[in-house]
């Protein structure tokens, strides 16, 4: 249904961009007869245009930025806009599904970078797998919902000014789509490309188009463009969600008869008769070699230990359209639509061993006994075999879309010679939809001789099974909850965990809805203008999410006569090229959704069979539903803000000198709503409001004719994450007073910022910087425990037994300011065309950079107390270069590209009595070569993820456990390009 829905979009803006292009091309051959208007544009082409052009915009902006430009219509450096983003100093991506989907800049993340669309601040947000975020519920942008194609600059903002809207501490980055007026004239392209991915073996198409024309002696244009790609990929590799050192409760079994090898760190329960039972009839060894077992404080297991694969399929639609009008000369209106739909689909297959993961209460570590283990100095499990394992086949299916629009309405009008106006409108909506997240498992039982082996390499371990995991014959099977014809239906099955159903539909919606106006007056002309403005912003986000009333996920036997055989099917073909141990499975029994759905008509959300709540429940419910709830919740921003800003131009003796200071007055009023838990979902909404006055300035002095000094100071603000202002949570007003929730009372992060950059263009296209920049972090925002009367937690009275008066002290768990801390960081940035070099080299070239970021952040470890951890911020990395050699020589082109991104903490403190956690570094290297034929035909090859770079996730600094090691392979592209 989903390709067809493609297809009908796909045809229709065909047809209607047809009918547009013959019109367009009519009026063109007609208006060609007769005009003799200024010639047309000569457009930049080519890959050392586009640097000439993005470093002519570098040296002339008064503040810090840093520009990629498209090499020729609809042509980006690279297929996807955040990877195209990593080129730039300070800037690092980080990817899902082996494609870029967020950035961080300077060490700042997702969450405190804001990006403006033709000048309009959108938010596009997508879902991912849950190892790179899940779905998007924050203020982060995900670059991966558009086409490259779609854009023909790109803008970092590093430095701040009060004409740029508030809510960075990273940078502002500017995405801007092409209009007729910087073509002129009549133009048009055509591109078609075909992707291949040597894992997934698939090969999918990626087109587009533009067509321009402008009219009536250039006074009026038109733009159309679109692309399309499809990208069929393979995630596979090994990973353990989270490494544990203890049982939530009860311990592991000692073997019947045998006295653990190392008692003084073993702690060993008394067995029940199930879980003796196996013991004996697995013939248990009467000696252990080691066993230390996982519940010692100093030793640590993976959760659920697996391999996978994850099947991703999406098809991404980008459109287009700009009309520009020039009734009189300093007079243009124009109007820019953009429209982009990410749909996808995502299965997870995973053969996993889940009794590492279970407490007593689910049946699982009281059965399974140890045979052998042997741990690492640190603690980390290095071997084991266990019996009374359960194995686990999990499959998961989702359905993702993201649809994104703006329109955006703006006006440049020149009142006389010295006064002007800009003015600008636009709403930018995002829809996120996952109407589908169904998960089906198959189960084995209390499996004897299972065992995990990391000596021969800690990211891909070998993995012993008893058994044929593809094999029908069993032990793989439907592991259900007998059902009941008289008396109460029971849920779950004593000391098992049964095969699940999950079904957990969710999406998540953000709209900004923008008006701008600011007036510039030449005070003295080239030398002093005052600029003065406003700007208004209304923001809403909301997210829901249902699952099942039964929270057990279990299931019924399936009806008599139905085989196993007819509701399974096999993966096949997994780790192609990734030397994987010998012994792994390379196909296993998963369950078949579709004959599932069917069997048991799981999507009806109806009571299917037993008792409302039993386990044959499929009804659907969110706010009542203690494990939805939370992902149940809006807020709404309305932001008024006013900007006064002075540009300036002189000299300083010999020096000349330029730049701005000016000041930004913004006022953010929110109201957040959730839903505690009580009377199965009581809704909650408080308002919340602050103000800030954000001066700032930026200096460029040229020491020379080609050396550049530049200074900026700021200060600057971003919103707290949207997560964090849920008012909803849980209260609990008997024995321990408690609250956990979110914090709607939040202040936003603050900091003062200081950047110099130091530019040296010592030749023709060529340049050599040194950027410095620290940044104090007044406020920061980190989760604690604290004690609050509750009448100071802003949630309503309403909440409390009539009894209470308010002045109650509560513990709450919940988000607060601190006092964060600062972080500090160069870049070095080197670009040359190497024209010195003799007729054999003169048309190479090359771009290097360097960052270094240092942060030193202050978790707050109890309100109570003056201890504190200082460690880095999340999602920063210490260091990143970025290393380009290229050749074009006007026909010929090539360049091949490197990315290198020092490993960053993704969670401090860890889960599990772990202290961190985080990614590995990663080297990405990409290729692409074009040829140009004549002015119209040009032909490529592009090369991505050369060296199949694995997202290595880890967790503990000083074990460097795997979470998650997968590829996806390499792909490579090639396309041609024909110009009318």
């Amino acid at each position: 249904m989903r390709q067809h829905q493609f297809k009908r979009e796909l045809t229709r803006f065909a047809l209607s961009t047809s009918i547009i292009a013959m019109a367009i091309t009519n009026a063109y051959a007609q208006d060609t007869k007769t005009k003799t208007e200024e010639p047309t544009l000569v457009v930049i082409t080519g890959l050392r245009a586009s640097l000439e052009s993005a470093l002519n915009k570098k040296r002339d902006d008064n503040g810090i930025v840093d520009v990629i430009k498209s090499e020729d219509m609809g042509k980006f450096p690279d297929t996807n806009l955040a990877e195209s983003l990593q080129r730039v100093p300070g800037v690092v991506i980080d990817r899902d599904a082996g494609e870029g989907r967020s950035i961080t800049v300077r060490g700042l993340g997702q969450d405190f970078t804001r990006v403006r669309i033709n000048g309009i601040e959108g938010l596009a947000t997508t879902g991912g797998t849950d190892s790179s975020g899940g779905a998007n519920r924050s203020r982060g942008f995900d670059f991966n919902v558009f086409p490259s194609e779609l854009f023909n600059s790109l803008t970092v903002r590093k430095s701040a000014s009060a004409d740029v809207d508030e809510g960075s501490l990273g940078a502002t980055v500017d995405l801007q789509t092409m209009r007729p007026f910087d073509l002129r004239g009549f133009n048009a392209t055509v591109m078609a490309k075909g992707r291949y991915n040597d894992l997934s073996q698939k090969t999918d198409p990626r087109v587009g188009f533009l067509i321009s024309n402008t009219f009536a002696d250039n006074k009026f244009g038109v733009l159309l463009s679109g692309a399309y790609s499809k990208r069929r990929v393979y995630e596979e590799g090994f990973s353990t969600v989270r490494w544990d050192n203890g049982p939530s409760s009860g311990g592991w079994c000692a073997p019947v008869g045998v006295t653990p090898a190392n008692p003084s760190t073993s702690t060993a329960t008394t067995c029940g008769p199930a879980a003796q039972g196996v013991a004996r009839l697995a013939g248990t060894p009467e000696t252990i070699e080691a066993y230390n077992l996982a519940s010692s404080a100093n030793n640590f297991v993976p959760r659920l230990p697996r391999y996978g694969r994850l099947t991703h399929d999406q098809d991404r639609l980008g459109l287009t359209t700009s009309l520009q009008y020039k009734p009189q000369r300093g007079t243009i209106f124009t109007l820019d639509l953009l429209y982009s739909k990410l749909d996808a689909t995502r299965q997870e297959d995973f053969l996993e061993a889940i009794s590492f993961s279970r407490s007593a209460s689910q049946g699982g570590k009281p059965q399974t006994s140890v045979v052998k283990t042997e741990y690492a100095p640190n603690g980390a499990l290095l071997y084991g075999q266990y019996n009374g394992v359960d194995i686990r086949a999990e499959s998961r299916f989702d359905e993702l879309s993201t649809t994104f629009t703006q329109p955006t309405l703006s006006l440049e009008h020149q009142f006389s010679q010295s006064l002007r106006m800009n003015a600008r409108i636009g709403r930018a909506t995002s829809k996120f939809a996952n109407p589908v997240q169904t998960t089906t498992t198959l189960d084995a039982l209390n499996v004897n001789g299972y065992a995990l082996d990391f000596r021969g390499n800690d990211r891909m371990p070998v993995i012993t099974y008893p058994f044929d995991p593809a094999s029908t014959a069993g032990p793989m099977t439907l592991v259900s909850v007998p059902q009941v014809t008289t008396g109460t239906q029971a849920a779950t099955v004593p000391n098992t965990t049964t095969s699940e159903i999950r079904i957990r539909p969710q999406g998540a919606n953000n709209r900004n809805d923008v008006a701008h106006l600011d007036f510039a007056w030449d005070v003295i002309d080239d030398k002093l203008t005052l600029r003065a403005g406003a700007d208004l912003k209304k923001y809403t986000f909301d997210s829901y999410e249902s699952r099942r009333v039964n929270q057990n996920d279990t299931i019924f036997a399936p009806n008599a006569g139905t085989s196993i055989a007819s509701l399974t099917t096999q993966l096949t073909g997994f780790g192609r090229g990734q030397n994987l141990p010998a012994g792994t499975p390379t196909s296993w029994l998963i369950p078949d959704l579709n004959a599932i759905a069917k069997a048991y008509d799981i999507y009806c959300n109806c009571l299917k069979s037993g008792p409302a709540g039993g386990p044959g429940d499929f009804t659907l419910s969110s706010i009542t539903n203690g494990n939805a709830r939370g992902n149940n919740r809006s807020v709404t921003e309305e932001d008024k803000s006013f900007f006064f800003m002075a540009d300036f131009s002189n000299k300083i003796g010999a020096f000349p000198i330029r730049g701005n200071v000016g000041a930004r007055y913004v006022q953010t009023v929110q109201n957040a709503t959730g839903y505690q838990a009580t009377a199965g979902g009581t809704e909650v909404t408080v308002r919340n409001s602050y103000n800030d006055f954000l001066p700032s300035a930026n200096l460029a002095m040229n020491l020379s004719k080609d050396v550049i000094a530049r200074f900026a100071v700021a200060k600057v603000m971003a919103r707290p994450q949207l997560g964090n202002l849920n008012p909803g949570g849980t209260i609990s007003t008997t024995g321990t007073l408690s609250v956990t929730s979110g914090n709607p009372l939040l202040e936003p992060f603050r900091a003062d910022t200081f950047d110099s950059n130091f530019e040296w263009y010592f030749a023709k296209n060529a340049f050599l910087g040194l950027g410095l920049f620290q940044k104090n972090i007044n406020t920061y925002i980190q989760s604690i425990r604290t004690n609050v009367a509750f009448k100071d937690t802003g949630l309503p009275m309403s909440l409390l037994p009539a009894n209470f008066t308010g002045e109650e002290v509560f513990q709450v768990t919940a988000p607060i300011n601190t006092k964060g801390g600062k972080l500090r960081g160069f870049e070095l940035n080197y670009q040359q065309p190497f024209s010195f070099l003799p007729a054999w080299g003169k048309n190479f070239g090359t771009l290097l950079n360097y960052t270094y970021v240092n942060s030193k952040i202050e978790y707050v470890v109890s309100p109570t107390s003056a201890l504190t951890i200082t460690d880095d911020l999340l999602n920063l990395s210490p260091r990143a270069w970025n290393a380009t050699l290229y050749y074009d020589d006007g026909a010929f082109s090539a360049r091949v590209s490197a990315s290198k991104r020092s490993a960053f903490l993704t969670r401090v403190p860890g889960q599990n009595n772990n202290d961190v956690e985080g990614k590995n570094g990663t080297v990405n290297v990409d290729l692409s070569i074009t040829y140009k034929l004549n002015d119209r035909w040009e032909f490529s090859f592009e090369g991505s993820n050369l060296t199949n770079q694995e997202n290595d996730q880890f967790i503990s600094r000083a074990r460097n456990s795997v979470v998650v090691n997968n590829v996806t392979g390499r792909e490579f592209l090639a396309g041609v390009r024909y110009k009318f």
